[in-house]
């Protein structure tokens, strides 16, 4: 089993791809886990949302498998806490041991072929976040949740 973080654009932000790398390294002392990115499309001006959505749906299509566990980072998603979101990724990993690929989505959000591929949604805030500053932010809590199964020091409550 492994974990990978699907997004769409590349991190071009210096700081969030330092905390990236960061949390990228400390997760793999405890599973695989790869961030890949989805390069944003060139000349859309001409196009409407709903087609960028559809555009970039494709591109996310070619991304996932068909036993792939999909978890989708929307706004209307299932809010957890951070112990709440460890036995949720515990739960997956002793049931039922699919790859997870969590996604994160273009500006627009996602299209309804994306959103009925998915087996679930969650949301970290009712606030909106960028999608750069969400990269990191959802993968310091993927790492706080290893570090909460395994009962290492790194949360408090």
């Amino acid at each position: 089993m492994k974990i990978t973080l699907l997004t769409v654009g590349k991190t071009d932000v210096d700081w969030v791809r330092k905390g990236l790398e960061l949390y990228t390294s400390r997760l793999k002392h405890y599973i695989p886990f790869s961030i890949t990115e989805i390069p944003e499309l060139k000349n859309v001006s001409a196009l409407s949302k709903e087609q960028i959505k559809s555009k970039e749906g494709e591109l996310i299509f070619k991304n996932i498998k068909p036993a792939d566990d999909v978890i989708l980072l929307d706004e209307h998603g299932k809010e957890y806490s951070s112990t709440g979101f460890a036995a949720l990724i515990q739960k997956k990993m002793s049931l039922e041991g699919k790859d997870i690929v969590f996604i994160i989505g273009g500006a627009y959000g996602f299209s309804e072929d994306v959103y009925k591929r998915a087996n679930s949604k969650i949301s970290l805030s009712q606030m909106t976040f960028s999608h750069q500053m969400v990269r990191v932010i959802f993968t310091e809590q993927i790492y706080r949740a290893f570090t909460i199964m395994r009962g290492e020091p790194y949360h408090h409550e």
